[in-house]
């Protein structure tokens, strides 16, 4: 038999009072001990936000941003003499270019061409750019010499040229979008095109080196070298016969845009994307003055509108769309070397 020991009633009853009242006291005090713990811990990652936010942008502040791309030196000359322009590599739109070890050597060029090679300017952008001009910009020939460091690739280059320009030519230069009339480059049938327009093809291979003569043809009538588009020996005289090898239908608008007179800007709406050969001939307009030659007129031939159709089987549709006008906000002659 087993002895329970004896406990008043009472005493039991003040013992639970006592637990109930202590376990109310813990959880209070557990509870105020979250909150300010909380509260603390909230207060921390608010100072530490705040710091951050202080110092990072002060941090950023002290790191310089890397040199924008110049030439290591340069040399910019008048040039009176009456020899033609010439340059170690085309200083067109297109992305012709052999490396040589960062050498820009171009005589007898006027401004408005160093220009649009600095900004890649090509016949759309170039019938806004000649205009804002002075005339000794577009007249007066100046000769640059210039290295930049390392093997720059030519939009590397183009860089350099726009440091250049407004180092020692004050160039100041922007964009603006506009809305303007414009003939759009749009496929003739759906999905075909014509017979001298095909995918780029390698064979011949692009030159490695720069040729000595750039209008040099192979053997299919194409220009030898590649990225860019170059007048070729016409097939009759009086007419005006290009071609280029690996070049996008948008160098291809940009180009006739500068080689007609239509009025309008061209722009690339055909849908074909990646890189094509092609050539075009066509009769120039006897009354249109950029598209004369050195011979008479010939006296029959197709047109241009009807050469881009027949031979690469595109058609021009007019419309408005956005372009992106070059401004020339300031330019002056040079200062000296």
């Amino acid at each position: 038999m087993t002895c329970q020991p004896f406990v008043p009633t009472a005493v039991l009853e003040n013992a639970t009072k006592l637990c109930l009242s202590t376990a109310d006291a813990l959880d209070k005090a557990q509870t105020e001990f979250d909150s300010s713990f909380r509260a603390c811990y909230l207060l921390s990652v608010m100072h530490s936000a705040a710091a951050l936010t202080i110092t990072l942008p002060l941090f950023l502040a002290g790191q310089s941003a890397p040199p924008a791309p110049h030439f290591e030196v340069a040399s910019v000359k008048a040039n009176v003499s009456d020899a033609p322009p010439k340059s170690n590599f085309p200083l067109g739109p297109g992305d012709a270019y052999i490396r040589n070890g960062g050498l820009f050597s171009a005589t007898g060029f006027p401004l408005a061409t160093y220009i649009a090679f600095a900004y890649k300017i090509a016949g759309n952008q170039g019938q806004y750019l000649l205009p804002q001009l002075p005339e000794w910009a577009k007249t007066e020939r100046f000769d640059i010499q210039a290295r930049g460091v390392g093997d720059p690739d030519k939009d590397q280059m183009r860089l350099m040229m726009r440091a250049l320009l407004a180092e020692r030519f004050n160039l100041r230069f922007s964009y603006e979008k506009r809305e303007v009339p414009v003939l759009a480059l749009t496929l003739a049938k759906t999905g075909k095109t014509g017979p001298q327009l095909h995918s780029h093809s390698n064979q011949p291979d692009c030159p490695k080196e720069q040729p000595s003569v750039a209008t040099l043809a192979v053997a299919n009538g194409m220009p030898l070298i590649c990225n860019a588009i170059l007048r070729l020996p016409p097939s009759t005289p009086g007419s005006v016969h290009i071609g280029g090898r690996n070049v996008t239908i948008t160098l291809i608008a940009d180009n006739l845009s500068a080689r007609t007179n239509l009025g309008r800007p061209m722009i690339d709406q055909t849908g074909l994307a990646g890189t094509f050969d092609f050539t075009l001939e066509w009769v120039p307009d006897s009354s249109d003055p950029s598209q004369s030659t050195d011979a008479a007129p010939a006296p029959a031939g197709p047109s241009f509108e009807q050469a881009l159709r027949q031979q690469l089987g595109i058609k021009l549709k007019s419309q408005r769309s956005q372009l992106s006008i070059p401004l020339v906000d300031h330019v002056e002659r040079p200062s000296a070397n």
